[in-house]
C-alpha cells in the first residue's frame, strides 16, 4: 500500500498540472479567435461602392426583389475573416464582401405621365387606363370623371402616390440625374451625443 501512494500522487498532480496548462492556453485564446467576419465590420472600417444606376428606371441595375448588392471595401490595414474562413489582410483595394441595399421594385410606370394624364385627361380616365385599372377608366369616360370631382379626387391619389399602378409595383420618377433616398434613421445611424446648453 505504501508503494501504490506515491504513484497516486504523482498521477493527481500530473492531472492538475495538465488540467492547469490548459485553463491557462484557453485563457490566453488564440488570437485568430477574435478576429470577426468581414460582414460584422463597423461603420468606417469599410466603404461601400455605389451600385450602377439604370437612367431609365432611377434604380441599381443589379435590383431583384426589392434588394440590390454592392461591393465593399475594408478600409486599409483591417483583417477580417473572409465568408469561405480564411484570414486576410486588406491593403484598402480589394472587395472584402457584399452587402444588400434596398431598391424600389420599377416597371416602367412613369410618375410625371401618370400625373399629367391625371390632371389633362383625367375626365375621360386616361389616368386609370394608363395605370392598369380599365374598368374605373371606362367608368370615368362614361360619367365624365364623376361629374369633375372623381377627376379631382384621382388627381389628388395619384400625385401624392397613394394610388399606383396596378401590378403593385413603383412609379419612375425622375429625379434629373440624381438618385434621391429618402432619410431615415436605422441601427447603422451614427447618433451624435446631444449637448445640453
Amino acid at each position: 500500500m505504501a508503494s501504490t501512494w506515491p504513484r497516486l500522487c504523482r498521477g493527481r498532480w500530473l492531472t492538475l498540472v495538465v488540467l492547469f496548462i490548459s485553463l491557462y492556453w484557453d485563457a490566453q485564446g488564440n488570437p485568430e479567435d477574435d478576429v470577426d467576419d468581414c460582414e460584422s465590420l463597423r461603420l468606417g472600417q469599410y466603404i461601400c461602392l455605389d451600385p450602377k444606376i439604370d437612367d431609365a428606371t432611377q434604380e441599381p441595375e443589379s435590383c431583384k426583389d426589392l434588394i440590390a448588392w454592392v461591393e465593399c471595401k475594408p478600409a486599409p490595414n483591417v483583417t477580417c475573416r473572409l465568408s469561405n474562413g480564411t484570414l486576410f489582410k486588406f491593403s484598402g483595394e480589394e472587395v472584402g464582401f457584399n452587402k444588400s441595399v434596398p431598391c424600389r421594385n420599377v416597371s416602367g410606370y412613369s410618375y410625371k405621365v401618370a400625373v399629367a394624364l391625371s390632371l389633362f385627361l383625367g375626365w375621360l380616365g386616361a389616368d386609370r387606363f394608363y395605370l392598369g385599372y380599365p374598368a374605373l377608366g371606362l367608368l370615368k369616360f362614361c360619367t365624365v370623371g364623376f361629374c369633375g370631382i372623381g377627376s379631382l379626387v384621382d388627381f389628388m391619389l395619384i400625385s401624392m402616390q397613394i394610388v399606383g399602378p396596378s401590378d403593385g409595383s413603383d412609379y419612375i420618377v425622375d429625379y434629373y440625374g440624381a438618385r434621391l433616398t429618402r432619410l431615415s434613421i436605422t441601427n447603422e445611424t451614427y447618433r451624435k451625443t446631444q449637448l445640453n446648453p
